[in-house]
C-alpha cells in the first residue's frame, strides 16, 4: 500500500453532510486529510457546552489493525463527555497492519519492532493532521484550540502519548502540528511510547498527562518491551519514571492484577477524567501517584493475552 503524505487543501475543506445521533446530540463528519484515501473526523456538540470552549479529541483502539472512529466504545465515550459539556472529536487514522507489503517484510520476530514503529508513526502523522485541521477550524467548531485534550484507548493511547513525545522533542512525525501548539492535557488508557533510546527523555515539557494502566498488561506492556538494539515500547511505568526523573508533574493511576481491560475503561472513568482535566484547565499543576480498583473493571480473557497471542489470533 502506498502512503501518500501530500495534503490537498481543497479536499481538507470539504465537509460531508453526514449526521448521526449520540446521546441525542448532533454529529457532523468532516474530511481532514487525504492519504491513500480520505480520512474523516466526527464532531459531537453537547446540548449544554462548557463555557471555556474545551474539546476532547478521542482515538479508538484496535492494535493498529482494527477499530473505527464511530464504533460502540467511541460512542459510549462521546456520550459520557457530551454530558459534561465537552465537544468531542473522534478521528480516523491509518491502520498500519493493513499495509500488506510492510507486514510481509516484517513478519519475523526480530523485525516486529520496525513494523510497530511504522504503524505508530503513520498514526501520529494522522493525529497531527487532525489537530492542525481542528485548530484551523476552531471558530467554525466553537472551541478553543488551546483547550484541546487528547485521549485514546490502547493503540489510540499509544498514538496520543507518542504525538506529545514527538512534539516535545521536535520529531518529524509531529511536524504538522500548528507552531507553538500544545495539548491542554493527554489522557492515555493503556498506552506507551516507542523509542530507540535506552531511556525516555523530554527535551521540553510534555502536556499535563494522566497515565492509566493495568500492572498485568501484556498487550501494551506496563513497564517496557523490546529487543536489544531495536525500538522499545515504554509502558506507563517507564513513562512515569521518565517524568519523575525530570521532575515533570503528572498523574499515574495503576490497577493491580488487571491487564489490558483498562483500555476499555474510558466511559467508566468520566469523573476521574474530568477532575484531572478541570484542575489542569484551571492552571493548577498537580501530581498524583495512586493505586486504584473498580468493581466494574474485572479481568476478561481477551485482555489477559500477550501481544503475540493477540496478533496470532488476528491472522487466523
Amino acid at each position: 500500500m502506498k502512503i501518500i503524505h501530500s495534503i490537498r487543501p481543497f479536499l481538507i475543506l470539504f465537509c460531508l453532510a453526514v449526521f448521526s445521533e449520540v446521546g441525542a446530540q448532533e454529529c457532523k463528519t468532516y474530511a481532514f486529510v487525504e492519504r491513500d484515501s480520505m480520512l474523516y473526523l466526527d464532531v459531537y456538540k453537547p446540548a449544554v457546552p462548557r463555557g471555556d470552549g474545551a474539546a476532547v479529541m478521542a482515538l479508538f483502539g484496535g492494535g493498529f489493525f482494527s477499530g473505527e472512529r464511530n464504533n460502540r466504545y467511541m460512542k459510549e465515550t462521546a456520550k459520557s463527555l457530551l454530558e459534561r459539556g465537552f465537544t468531542v472529536i473522534s478521528i480516523d487514522y491509518r491502520l498500519g497492519f493493513h499495509d500488506s507489503a510492510m507486514v510481509a517484510q516484517n513478519r519475523k520476530l526480530l523485525k516486529l519492532p520496525k513494523l510497530f514503529r511504522f504503524c505508530i508513526d503513520i498514526a501520529v502523522e494522522d493525529c497531527a493532521a487532525a489537530v492542525a485541521w481542528v485548530c484551523s477550524n476552531a471558530g467554525m467548531l466553537g472551541i478553543d484550540p488551546s483547550k484541546l485534550i487528547l485521549t485514546g484507548s490502547s493503540a489510540g493511547a499509544i498514538t496520543v502519548l507518542q504525538l506529545d513525545y514527538c512534539r516535545a522533542n521536535s520529531l518529524n512525525e509531529a511536524s504538522a502540528l500548528p507552531l507553538g501548539w500544545k495539548p491542554a492535557a493527554v489522557v492515555p488508557y493503556s498506552g506507551g511510547i516507542m523509542c530507540h533510546k535506552r531511556e525516555l527523555k523530554y527535551a521540553t515539557d510534555p502536556a499535563p498527562t494522566m497515565l492509566l494502566h493495568g500492572t498485568k498488561d501484556r498487550i501494551v506492556a506496563y513497564k517496557s518491551l523490546g529487543l536489544p538494539l531495536s525500538d522499545k515500547m515504554f509502558g506507563a511505568k517507564s513513562v512515569d519514571k521518565a517524568m519523575k526523573r525530570q521532575d515533570i508533574p503528572h498523574w499515574f493511576i495503576r490497577f493491580g492484577d488487571i491487564g489490558h481491560e483498562v483500555a476499555a475503561w474510558q466511559s467508566g472513568s468520566i469523573d476521574l477524567f474530568c477532575t484531572f482535566v478541570d484542575l489542569t484547565l484551571e492552571g493548577r499543576i498537580t501530581s498524583l501517584d495512586a493505586d486504584m480498583t473498580d468493581s466494574k473493571l474485572t479481568p476478561t480473557s481477551w485482555a489477559q493475552m500477550n501481544m503475540l497471542q493477540l496478533y496470532s489470533r488476528r491472522r487466523r
